[in-house]
């Protein structure tokens, strides 16, 4: 039974890596620093082992890995320090994957998806288009962020192993720790009848489901490489399809407020609020075997949990993340619906 390690896997796209492998009749050892956060139906999974293990720390990495996996998948790799780190024990692997992100893209004039200034990206991006530049400074800015994802990639693409660097849209899938379509099932469970857009509804920023990586993964881990890979839902869909979709989920129908370019983007903001729309390219991945799935096909699993979270009375700590404060703003969406209705009425 071939093994495979996931760095991270209790994480929204570990789990499902995890569940993918197994699925395929790996054998799969998944690191974290608590055994709390598997879930039940992976830890009593066959074949699935869970690991207490601390990324950063060279002696527990090697105590994780070990030798003989077959494949390992870092979901944790943020920084050059990360990718020197885990980089010999890749050695022996036949196949290694570390999860990025799009955040590395930049535009003609430098602007990347955490810059004060919006991007704007050729439709789609390609693994080839330009990034920032690596950097080693403070991951958690705004610019260190992507500086330092670059540096991580770099590392590990030079160091003449097997590695695979996916490069993945905003992620959703059962247990994300920050699920951005809390923003409209919310809305449907607290039975609001109206929803304003910002941009008409047209903002896009590329989707990508946990499923649709943990599909790639095993592609890669048949066909071992040194590459970079987009990787995200197989349609990019707008805030408006992706707002139908939610409430589909739950039976609701929302009546749309969709606001005009010219309205200050506060009354209907959203997470894909993006214009023009981030897409990723995904041709590469697709000549290597990929196929993917649609935004639509793949929420549901999300979808599911939280609505299992909300039955549960688990989901405050989505309410009470400061994130999602200015998307649920109910008085402020009511102010600019009932300033709507007035403009339409003639008053």
């Amino acid at each position: 039974m071939a093994r495979a390690v996931v760095l991270g896997g209790t994480g929204v796209i570990g789990r499902a890596i995890a569940a993918r492998l197994l699925a395929a009749g790996w054998q799969i050892e998944a690191t974290g620093r608590s055994a709390a956060h598997v879930p039940d139906e992976l830890a009593e999974a066959s074949g699935f082992t869970f690991v207490t293990s601390e990324r950063t720390d060279a002696r527990a990495l090697r105590t994780a890995i070990g030798d003989g996996a077959e494949l390992v998948v870092d979901c944790l790799c943020f920084t050059e320090s990360d990718a020197l780190t885990v980089a010999p024990f890749l050695v022996d692997a036949d196949a290694a994957v570390m999860l990025s992100t799009k955040a590395v893209y930049v535009d003609e004039f430098g602007n990347h998806g955490n810059s004060l200034t919006k991007p704007v990206f050729p439709l789609p991006i390609r693994e080839v288009d330009p990034t920032v530049a690596p950097g080693r400074g403070d991951p958690a800015t705004r610019d260190g962020y992507a500086a330092n994802r670059v540096a991580a990639e770099n590392a590990l693409l030079d160091s003449g192993l097997p590695v695979t660097v996916l490069r993945a849209g905003r992620v959703h899938g059962a247990g994300a720790a920050r699920p951005r379509e809390w923003v409209f099932l919310k809305r449907a469970l607290d039975g609001r009848e109206q929803l304003a857009l910002a941009h008409g509804g047209r903002g896009g920023d590329q989707t990508t489901a946990a499923a649709n990586v943990a599909e790639l993964v095993e592609v890669v881990a048949r066909n071992p490489g040194a590459r970079i890979l987009n990787v995200g839902d197989t349609d990019a869909p707008s805030g408006l399809a992706i707002a139908e979709t939610v409430a589909a989920h739950v039976g609701q129908r929302f009546e749309y407020e969709l606001a005009d370019d010219d309205v200050d983007p506060q009354y209907g903001a959203h997470p894909w609020d993006v214009v023009p729309p981030v897409v990723l390219d995904l041709t590469a991945a697709r000549e290597l075997g990929w196929q993917g799935q649609s935004y639509a096909a793949t929420v549901g699993a999300e979808l599911d949990w939280l609505l299992r979270e909300h039955e549960l009375g688990r989901t405050a700590r989505f309410d009470d993340d400061p994130y999602f404060a200015p998307f649920l703003d109910y008085r402020l969406e009511d102010a600019y619906l009932l300033l709507r209705s007035l403009e339409r009425s003639g008053i």
